[in-house]
């Protein structure tokens, strides 16, 4: 049986404003690193194409009129059988949160080597 250490209400009180403090300092240092990701522009050299169920379309093609894309790398290539099956469980919920992706001006857009394919509402 696991041991579990006990102790007062005042040592727990104390152990967990500990806890708090570091958890902010590990929020902050993360929104920190996302705001530098966010900054973080690259300008595409290459003009990327995809073939998808209403043809090739561009990068720009992928947006579908929203001001932001999420793309989901799939792993089916070229020789597979079948998709990979953590990406084929997590694909079975793209209906359930694609709504709400859309709401927010966002595209999914789920691309693999065989084939690209944009879910939208």
């Amino acid at each position: 049986m696991t041991k579990h250490m006990t102790g007062t209400r005042k040592e727990w009180l104390a152990a967990r404003s500990s806890c708090s403090r570091g958890e902010g300092a590990n929020a902050a240092q993360r929104r920190a690193g996302a705001a530098a990701a966010r900054a973080a522009v690259v300008r595409l050299d290459k003009e990327y194409r995809f073939e998808t169920d209403e043809g090739s379309a561009s990068l720009a093609d992928l947006f579908r009129g929203r001001s932001q894309l999420l793309v989901y790398h799939f792993m089916f290539g070229p020789d597979y059988k079948a998709g990979c099956p953590s990406c084929s469980a997590i694909a079975d919920g793209f209906d359930g949160f694609v709504v709400h992706l859309a709401n927010h001006d966002v595209t999914l857009s789920a691309v693999s080597r065989r084939r690209s394919r944009s879910c939208s509402v």
